[in-house]
């Protein structure tokens, strides 16, 4: 079994923002699989359910406390699924990296991203990861706060639909167990 947790803030203000960049992966993703969403009061999520082709049974969450807190949402969702944090994705937006760069990575340190940071001290630093950046060079000298919470404008919202072919063909490997260090940049 493999757990995706996409991080995000749940409140309806917060659509269209950097910071929801996971649940717009997520939706993506819970559309494509014909999977429909189902509130979870005890892992404080809303989950779906998914079989993959090569029969890997699968849960997607986006939590519903918020990006700060997301580690309670997936320890709660792991302990119960006695899944491993190595058959855990993580999908968030990344400051580090330009606007269409997609990369993944195994483990590692938050980078001053508060929610890896609940992430980490609730699942350990095992984790596959899926960083989606967020960055142009518009945001110099903007607090990181304002950035992330900020809506996408209409060109980095295309940009980042773009992306979404590569995004689900990276998720597929990581379900086939298959999940590379790589990275990837959409022009």
């Amino acid at each position: 079994m493999k757990l995706i947790i996409a991080l995000g803030n749940p409140e309806k203000r917060y659509d269209g923002t950097r910071h929801n960049i996971g649940f717009f992966i997520a939706d993506h993703l819970v559309g494509q699989w014909h999977a429909s969403w189902q509130k979870q009061k005890k892992f404080h999520a809303i989950t779906a359910e998914y079989v993959a082709p090569s029969g890997q049974h699968v849960i997607i969450a986006k939590p519903t406390t918020y990006y700060n807190l997301v580690g309670e949402s997936a320890r709660a969702i792991s302990d119960f699924y006695k899944i491993a944090p190595e058959d855990t994705l993580i999908i968030h937006d990344d400051l580090a990296l330009p606007l269409g760069t997609v990369r993944t990575r195994i483990g590692g340190s938050s980078g001053g991203n508060n929610g890896l940071k609940s992430l980490t001290s609730h699942l350990g630093e095992t984790t596959c990861r899926l960083r989606i950046g967020v960055w142009d060079d518009t945001h110099e000298g903007r607090e990181a706060t304002d950035v992330v919470l900020g809506k996408l404008s209409a060109a980095e919202q295309q940009q980042l639909a773009a992306l979404l072919p590569k995004v689900t063909s990276l998720i597929d490997a990581f379900l086939a167990g298959d999940f590379a260090v790589t990275t990837h940049r959409e022009a």
